[in-house]
């Protein structure tokens, strides 16, 4: 696992950088790192590995950040680390049942469908690093509140569009199965971005980038030519078989879906090589509340808007999609 400042010893200064291996999460640490430019150990990984603060050792002086991860998938692990004398600070906006208080623990949660990490991350510093939250709110499709933002920061239309294409290609990097699917590992990814101050140099520097939209445009047409399992009006279900493109392509598509059909909920399930399937949910952007609680009833878990559940049994399937056809829809708190 890379530090961020070469030449200084990660065990001396004992800090550790915890998060999602897509846009939102590496955002909001870049953004945090350019405030605070201590060395820090990173630990990252795919889009669905959340459950990563267990990676973290126990050291009694450590000073732990904790980027767009959820609480409850890594609660165990929180208190071990706190049990043991460690400082954790922690940005996230996925739903928490509950959340524990200690007085070294300095949480930032928000769970509003308008918010990811990379925006409340940008809240706490005073929009010192403007640019990086709008590539992490774009790439977690927050488009409208970001491009609210960037208008409201002085940003036009061409320099808010280059901030989304980053965005997008660096979320879409973070899908896979494993690292063997990926273009780049989140964590290679990590350190392209911390070589540089500002989004507008690395997508002029980093052929990665390129590398990566080119991958996504490949795997969205293989992706159209699938033919959903089921619709209706409220909803549609497709399902992609076992493949590295299926599961890079999973959560882009289940994207692109919802903005192309606002009243439709969408459930993209992916084929995993045990039977079981990998599933992600978008609620209708027009009522964009519900997809937790869906997922929550099948071993999931998520946000609001958008949710997933990591091994749905192939005889779940048919229940899954009964549920799917009745699920309500808010669309408000």
């Amino acid at each position: 696992m890379p530090t961020h400042q070469h030449g200084t010893q990660v065990e001396a200064a004992a800090r550790f950088d915890v998060c999602n291996g897509d846009a939102d999460g590496l955002c909001a640490v870049r953004q945090w790192r350019l405030h605070d430019p201590s060395a820090a150990r990173l630990i990252t990984g795919l889009k669905r590995d959340i459950a990563l603060l267990q990676q973290v050792p126990c050291v009694a002086a450590s000073e732990v950040l904790v980027c767009d991860l959820s609480v409850q998938r890594n609660r165990p692990a929180l208190d071990r680390l706190l049990d043991a004398g460690a400082r954790v600070r922690w940005f996230d906006h996925h739903w928490s049942a509950e959340v524990p208080v200690h007085d070294r623990l300095d949480a930032h949660l928000d769970f509003s469908h308008e918010v990811c990490t990379s925006l409340l991350v940008d809240r706490y510093l005073g929009g010192r690093f403007r640019a990086w939250a709008l590539v992490g709110a774009y790439g977690d499709e927050l488009t409208a509140v970001a491009d609210r933002l960037g208008v409201a920061s002085g940003l036009g239309p061409l320099q808010r569009a280059l901030l989304r294409r980053l965005g997008l290609a660096i979320n879409y990097n973070a899908y896979g199965e494993d690292v063997a699917d990926v273009c780049i590992t989140p964590a290679a990814l990590y350190e392209r971005l911390a070589r540089h101050t500002s989004p507008w140099t690395l997508l002029r520097d980093e052929p990665v980038i390129h590398d990566i939209e080119a991958c996504r445009r490949r795997d969205f047409r293989l992706a159209m030519g699938i033919q959903p399992h089921w619709q209706s009006a409220q909803a549609r279900v497709v399902v992609l078989p076992s493949a590295a493109w299926s599961r890079r392509v999973s959560g882009f598509l289940a994207n692109a879906l919802a903005a192309v059909h606002p009243e439709q909920a969408q459930a993209v399930l992916t084929e995993r090589p045990d039977g079981h399937y990998r599933v992600s949910v978008r609620a209708p952007r027009a009522s964009p509340l519900g997809a937790h609680r869906l997922c929550q009833a099948f071993g999931g878990s998520g946000r609001a808007a958008a949710a997933g559940i990591d091994a749905l049994p192939p005889d779940a399937l048919g229940p899954f999609v009964n549920a799917l056809s009745q699920a309500r829809w808010d669309a408000t708190g």
